[in-house]
């Protein structure tokens, strides 16, 4: 029988006119055999830090008050076998050129982007539930037209291999929030941002555990740490 796995997929700065820079596209993913135990040792965290459980982690709210809450999530992360985390970078949205691409705009751009943030995730002989958090009023559509470029049949994947793509909330779903801290730490770094002490301490937990400064494209088959900075000039050489 074929393994299961649960993905949860974010982003940071993904929008055209945003004024940010940087864009991050991320996920985190798990077998869903070990969703609920690992949900339930996320909560147990939160609680030690004298939070309630159902308290809601985001990168935004990272703080040098609150920082030692974050670290042992980032602990947590790295010690557990079972959940892996991908990003991919586009360092410099100014430098898109969409016209120069017959038919393509920066929504049919968004989804090439998702699909090769997540390729790398997927296996042919295991099966896969995405789990995308709920932005706006656009997530319908959004969800629907990704499950469609995912299922392309160019990839030789098919809806057997990704079983479900479902909008959630994500203070519904503590694998989502780590996916947010971990893409906001990303992002926060690739944007040039360095002035909050909270999430510099962060970042650097997570560069001493990865063994990388999260800037860079790592090894492919890197699976805890799975990072791929995509550059503008690759497609338009």
């Amino acid at each position: 029988m074929s393994e299961t796995f649960n993905i949860y997929c974010d982003e940071s700065c993904h929008l055209e006119n945003d004024h940010q820079k940087a864009m991050v596209l991320g996920a985190v993913w798990c077998p869903m055999d070990k969703t609920r135990e690992i949900a339930v040792r996320l909560r147990e965290i939160k609680q030690k830090h004298g939070l309630p459980p159902h308290f809601e982690v985001k990168w935004t709210k990272v703080s040098p008050a609150g920082k030692a809450l974050y670290l042992e999530l980032v602990d947590y992360f790295f010690d557990d076998d079972d959940l892996n985390f991908r990003a991919l970078i586009v360092p410099d949205k100014s430098l898109l050129r969409h016209d120069a691409f017959p038919g393509q705009d920066h929504d049919g751009w968004y989804y090439k982007m998702y699909f090769d943030m997540l390729k790398v995730i997927f296996r042919p002989d295991a099966r896969y539930r995405l789990y995308l958090d709920i932005k706006d009023t656009r997530g319908a559509r959004k969800a629907a037209k990704l499950h469609e470029v995912l299922c392309n049949d160019r990839y030789d994947f098919s809806r057997q291999v990704i079983e479900r793509l479902q909008l959630v909330h994500s203070h519904e779903i503590e694998q989502l929030q780590l996916a947010d801290l971990l893409i906001g730490a990303v992002a926060y770094l690739n944007r040039g941002l360095r002035g909050n002490a909270g999430k510099m301490a962060v970042i650097e937990r997570m560069r001493q555990r990865s063994g990388y400064d999260l800037t860079r494209t790592t090894l492919l088959r890197e699976e805890k740490m799975n990072l791929f900075r995509w550059h503008a000039a690759e497609v338009q050489g």
